[in-house]
């Protein structure tokens, strides 16, 4: 068996010098879960798909600070930089002092910019390797330098105050440190249609837990998931710091609430994955709400205006309402009748 992802290709390269080798944050590749020992990440399907293979799979936040998983580490670099120096201080606090790492990334993901990043954390850096339009970096843990800002994991969690919330986000959570446009148009759009008696709630794709808090906020039991453990981290933390209370879940779309129903589905569905444009989650959204909803209940989503929607919105739910529409976004109800 042979890697697809180009990271994992150059990777494949290095293949004898690991054998209890340990992932971190890495793309769904077979050969890579073959390969590998165990993954840590943040994405539940990408847990599932090690665990599927009787591999060991654990978030970041599954372990407690110092436990050990693995001497022979592999970090692919993500997208969201800001996360991959999360991921690099994060392994400085939780291996010993000295443990090696590599890096791996694709160029056009930013992977050039890392022996800066590590400089500025005192990391030492090499480069071990270069092909397939990716570099693979060596390195080792440091003690952190707490007094000059450049340590400290948990730093990286922000705190801002919008629509009379506080909010917790941390890099790689969608709209990280700002709020999403859309998302405020979606509460601006429904905060005098949603009944005033609590409902049960589904917020999906929960993000830093915007929406989450909001409904909880107005009496509503709400129920929140995401595929993005750290979204779920993020979430619980919101909710926490607003002193309300709601179900946070790691769940790709509804794969955790088989049998469940609810009074209205609300979300800002994301259609990006990486790089890569996927309408996936957002079709399996719209098409299982029927079957997630009681009778009467109604799905609610924002989405760019370019998105293609409503075709998806008239098949499963035969009818649909837009409820706001700003040019750039447009806000989409939709009804569970009782055929």
């Amino acid at each position: 068996m042979s890697s697809q992802a180009p990271a994992c290709q150059l990777l494949e390269r290095q293949k004898d010098n690991y054998t209890a080798l340990w992932v971190v944050g890495p793309p769904v590749d077979s050969w890579l879960i073959e390969q590998s020992t165990g993954v840590i990440s943040g994405d539940f399907d990408v847990l599932g798909e090690w665990q599927a293979k009787g591999k060991q799979a654990r978030t970041p936040f599954d372990l407690a600070a110092g436990e050990p998983f693995g001497k022979e580490i592999v970090l692919f670099w993500p997208k969201a930089h800001q996360l991959g120096i999360w991921w690099l201080k994060w392994l400085c606090e939780q291996l010993p002092e000295g443990t090696p790492i590599e890096i791996v990334g694709e160029h056009q993901g930013g992977i050039k910019r890392v022996p800066k990043m590590l400089e500025e954390l005192g990391m030492p850096w090499d480069k071990r390797d270069n092909a397939r339009r990716c570099s693979l970096f060596a390195t080792q843990t440091v003690a952190l330098d707490l007094v000059s800002g450049n340590g400290a994991s948990d730093s990286a969690w922000q705190q801002f105050e919008t629509a009379g919330l506080t909010l917790v986000s941390h890099p790689g959570v969608f709209g990280h440190g700002k709020v999403d446009e859309g998302t405020l148009l979606l509460l601006e759009s429904i905060e005098n249609s949603l009944p005033k008696k609590p409902l049960k709630v589904l917020d999906m794709g929960c993000g830093d837990g915007i929406i989450s808090a909001w409904l909880a906020q107005r009496g509503h039991h709400v129920t929140a998931v995401d595929v993005s453990a750290f979204a779920v981290e993020a979430c619980k933390r919101t909710l926490a710091a607003n002193g309300l209370e709601g179900r946070v879940l790691c769940s790709d779309v509804y794969s955790v609430l088989e049998g469940e129903q609810f009074d209205c589905i609300v979300s800002n569905p994301p259609f990006h994955k990486e790089r890569d444009i996927s309408y996936g989650p957002s079709q399996r959204l719209i098409s299982a709400a029927p079957k997630h909803l009681n009778t009467g209940g109604r799905l609610i989503l924002v989405a760019n205006g370019f998105l293609p929607y409503p075709d998806h919105l008239q098949r499963a739910f035969q009818d649909f309402q837009t409820l706001a529409d700003n040019r750039r976004f447009k806000v989409y109800g939709a009804i569970k009748s009782q055929r």
